[in-house]
């Protein structure tokens, strides 16, 4: 739904029966004017959907343009920035997390990424506090010829997002439950670490008009549930 704007998306989610989202930058900008961001919090309370992540969003060396995201996800109530980090964030990254009560969470993006594998996430989690986690996005590391399930066994309780979508043969992008991902085993594993934070479904396929896919997508999602 990134083609929609904010309150076009809210609605949608409502009528896809969800009541959390995570939320990208064509919906809410984090770059607008400040007095925007109150407008912005208005219209996501008036429609009773919770922002429970926000991303993927870029971190540099540039500080400055860091904190001004995380100022916008503390005062839109957002606990979550999905992110693909520089190394050279990490310098600052984990202050800002602790400063605003906001975690963040790396993003896998796909072969010949800066996060393409579990071991390379795992890397960059490597000595750094937990303010700092995962977002697992299944049909990357399935693109990545890695097993998403074994990314929340090995993450654990430091995952802090997921975006769940299915692809087939490392490239093809199908309907939850058409491709390659074990969506009852994923959902079983989530339960076991005791996941509690935004699990975002994504279909990317049919941007003029998502809502029919994703509703196909969710119901892949409720027959796996009675399954594990």
């Amino acid at each position: 739904m990134r083609k929609m704007g904010l309150e076009a998306m809210l609605e949608s989610t409502r009528a896809l029966g969800l009541q959390a989202v995570e939320a990208f930058m064509a919906h809410l900008p984090y770059f607008s004017p400040r007095e925007q961001w109150e407008r912005f919090r208005g219209t996501i309370v008036q429609s009773g959907v919770e922002v429970l992540a926000y991303g993927v969003v870029s971190f540099g060396a540039d500080e400055k343009t860091a904190r001004t995201i995380f100022e916008f996800a503390q005062a839109l109530g957002i606990p979550v920035i999905t992110a693909d980090p520089a190394p050279e964030s990490f310098t600052y990254l984990a202050r800002l997390c602790q400063e605003y009560r906001v975690y963040v969470a790396i993003h896998n993006h796909g072969p010949h990424t800066r996060y393409d594998t579990i071991r390379t996430v795992q890397d960059a989690l490597r000595g750094q506090p937990e303010w700092i986690g995962a977002c697992v996005d299944t049909a990357h590391f399935l693109r990545s010829g890695e097993d998403p399930v074994q990314a929340v066994r090995r993450f654990g309780k430091r995952v802090y997002a997921v975006h769940v979508k299915d692809v087939k043969d490392r490239t093809r992008y199908t309907l939850l439950g058409e491709g390659d991902l074990d969506l009852v085993g994923f959902l079983r594993t989530l339960q076991r670490i005791g996941f509690k934070g935004c699990l975002a479904l994504e279909y990317e396929e049919t941007p003029d008009d998502p809502l029919p896919a994703l509703r196909a997508c969710l119901q892949a999602v409720q027959r796996a549930l009675q399954q594990r």
